[in-house]
């Protein structure tokens, strides 16, 4: 069973920074791609940052320039460096996991979600 795990979020001031961290646990081989995504109140979830196995990320406009995308694929884990933050950002962000293979109980290959994290960002 994979489960993914988000740690990191939090309140913090506009302009100020935060660093969320994804875990996947569970009998993993291999992971295709990680990512961010959020929810706004009122607002549908929407992609933050994605990074593939094979090396390209992709961001949301509104956060190129301020957020960075990590990956750690020997600890299976992601994250997310936050910086410049403003109120808009104020969401609760879920960690993705696409094309996970993993063997317990049985071979197979699925996507994931974590709980999610809230991020408030107020002065």
């Amino acid at each position: 069973q994979v489960q993914l795990v988000e740690s990191g979020g939090g309140l913090v001031r506009p302009g100020g920074s935060l660093r969320l961290s994804c875990t996947a646990f569970g009998s993993i081989v291999s992971i295709n791609a990680m990512g961010w995504y959020r929810r706004a109140p009122g607002k549908e979830r929407e992609l933050v940052a994605l990074d593939t196995s094979g090396g390209s990320t992709t961001y949301a406009d509104s956060v190129k320039g301020r957020f960075t995308i990590l990956r750690d694929d020997a600890q299976n884990m992601v994250f997310l460096q936050m910086n410049s933050l403003k109120p808009e950002d104020t969401a609760v962000y879920y960690c993705h996991g696409v094309g996970i293979m993993s063997t317990i109980p049985e071979r197979r290959i699925a996507d994931y979600w974590g709980r999610g994290t809230q991020v408030t960002v107020s002065s």
